[in-house]
């Protein structure tokens, strides 16, 4: 009953994102997709990433809940908005080919249903109009705000790079101290923290209320990628994939610092294919070693953090309730 109820609650959450983020969503959608290809394998993985795969209504809505909390106008973020999700879309695409990530959330990626070469090529289209889309919004504003915009979300890309990087030094050791992966975790955050902020200095924000915001924005992006590190234990393909091509999950890292659960863990992993009973045995094993508590303890902290800030801002804008709903569902699903 009780994951009954979340789920339901996370349902009406993810329809208000969609609600504040769907027409940023709709412009990036047009704007990739009114380009006619020749190549029609091409045009093929460009509607299938579009339509299937890349529903990005998180940054659109992120961008137009802070515009909002400081008294801008939300409709004014919908052309950064469409330009963040296709600069998001970009990297994602990207991603995947480093990681080699076929499928995720049971449904295969462009690299994984269309080969390495066009999803660099979706990957690059999607950059190339995001960014056009980013100089055209930009040069609306006046233009020291657009001057803020563009270092703004290039920053946040850029350090997103960055993170990639560091997370390829380190990518199949399975002696990776926690803390290496924790430090890409929060690097890969400063897109999140960069939309926030955008938001933040599109409603004509103080300089107080723009680092709240942008504060905000990390908190919420590293939040949300360490839920998922939580959620890929559970999952046995995508755990193959993390072993295989990528950093084990964060919380599997903790649990190897005990030599007696390495151990066991290493004996599991080290099968040729997991099973989602496997995967299963693997988190259970991880989430009653004293390791675990380091793990409940920072993502406890950041969404306390996260929480304090969007209480300053949830009276003058009731829209601010659907990041901390987000934030609070996501840690009971956890603790279930």
């Amino acid at each position: 009953m009780i994951i009954m109820n979340i789920e339901k609650e996370f349902k009406m959450i993810i329809a208000e994102l969609r609600r504040l983020g769907k027409e940023a969503h709709d412009i990036a959608f047009e704007t990739i997709l009114s380009w006619n290809f020749e190549c029609e394998r091409l045009q093929e993985a460009a509607e299938y990433f579009m339509k299937d795969v890349w529903l990005n209504y998180q940054h659109p809505s992120l961008l137009a809940i802070a515009c909002e909390a400081v008294g801008g106008k939300p409709e004014d973020t919908k052309m950064v908005g469409a330009a963040i999700v296709l600069l998001t879309g970009a990297a994602d695409v990207h991603d995947d080919i480093i990681d080699k990530s076929k499928t995720k959330e049971s449904k295969p990626t462009v690299y994984g249903k269309y080969g390495e070469d066009i999803a660099i090529l979706i990957g690059d289209i999607l950059l190339v109009q995001g960014h056009a889309l980013l100089t055209r919004a930009c040069e609306e504003l006046p233009k020291e705000k657009g001057q803020m915009m563009i270092e703004t979300i290039r920053n946040g890309f850029l350090k997103l790079a960055e993170a990639e990087a560091l997370e390829s030094k380190i990518r199949g050791d399975w002696k990776t101290p926690p803390e290496k992966l924790l430090e890409v975790i929060e690097k890969k955050s400063a897109v999140s923290e960069a939309t926030a902020q955008a938001g933040a200095i599109i409603g004509n924000a103080k300089p107080k209320q723009i680092k709240d915001w942008a504060e905000i924005g990390k908190r919420l992006g590293i939040l949300m990628n360490i839920i998922h590190e939580f959620i890929d234990m559970f999952e046995a393909e995508e755990l193959m994939n993390r072993r295989d091509n990528e950093c084990l999950p964060l919380p599997i890292l903790y649990a190897l610092e005990k030599p007696l659960i390495r151990e066991k863990i290493h004996h599991i992993l080290s099968k040729k294919e997991l099973t989602d009973n496997d995967a299963a045995d693997i988190a259970d094993i991880s989430m009653k070693t004293r390791s675990f508590k380091k793990f409940e303890a920072i993502i406890q902290n950041y969404a306390k953090e996260a929480l304090k800030l969007l209480d300053i801002y949830l009276i003058k804008c009731k829209n601010v309730e659907v990041i901390r709903k987000l934030i609070i569902l996501a840690m009971e699903e956890m603790y279930l």
